[in-house]
């Protein structure tokens, strides 16, 4: 990381290497969480490989329409995100009369990285890059980055109660739920318990350390791999 400052092909290239490292593992199903590589790469993947995937941008902007009132949306995510008009894009074809504003944040994810996301700094920090789009009368602002949940807080309060923030993981999650379902693929109760396993390409201490304030709780380790080799 970041992905969010890097071009279509390196990105692209990334989530192939880290696609065929997971598929060793036999897996049913690939979510691209990374809403960067999901607007780059999600197509390349679906192409590509045996298994379903699934990216996040599209599960938010249905969650987005679904939720505003007054057909103004927002948009905020990484340079790369925002640059591709991925979500503007998924909206649009799902309601054309919905106004979308879209804005890159480039210091939030930084800020969760530090552990700043609820600190005083954050404040500050959201109001500098929000300020112009809480102008625009939206109704509804899509979350576009996975870091950007974790300021949930800081920004919901700048915004107001008459905005609706939409996390596109909780959207996403659902609809893996749902295509597994149809696909007969979901585990049922009498499957063993779901083992999580991590692995990294870079310094799994630092993974271990943010990892944990995604998850709520300590996680005991990280393989560090070379998905080139």
């Amino acid at each position: 990381m970041p992905y969010g400052s890097k071009s279509r092909d390196t990105v692209t290239k990334y989530s192939l290497e880290v696609a065929n490292f997971l598929l060793k593992f036999d897996i049913k199903l690939l979510v691209v969480a990374c809403n960067t590589a999901s607007a780059y790469a999600l197509k390349t993947l679906e192409k590509r490989l045996d298994v379903p995937a699934i990216g996040v941008i599209e599960p938010g902007a249905r969650a987005a329409v679904r939720a505003t009132k007054n057909g103004r949306i927002g948009v905020i995510g990484t340079e790369g995100t925002i640059k591709s008009g991925s979500y503007v894009e998924a909206i649009r074809e799902l309601d054309p009369d919905i106004e979308v504003y879209a804005k890159a944040c480039n210091l939030f994810v930084p800020l969760v990285e530090e552990g700043l996301h609820d600190s005083p700094v954050a404040g500050p920090v959201v109001r500098l890059y929000l300020e112009e789009l809480k102008k625009k009368d939206i109704d509804t602002l899509v979350l576009g980055c996975t870091h950007y949940p974790l300021l949930k807080g800081p920004i919901g309060r700048f915004m107001g109660e008459g905005v609706r923030l939409i996390d596109s993981a909780e959207s996403t999650a659902m609809e893996v739920k749902a295509l597994l379902e149809e696909r007969g693929l979901l585990n049922d109760e009498k499957t063993k318990a779901a083992e999580r396993r991590f692995f990294v390409t870079d310094s799994p201490e630092r993974f271990l350390r943010v990892g944990r304030l995604f998850f709520g709780r300590a996680l005991e380790r990280a393989g560090l791999v070379d998905v080139e080799g």
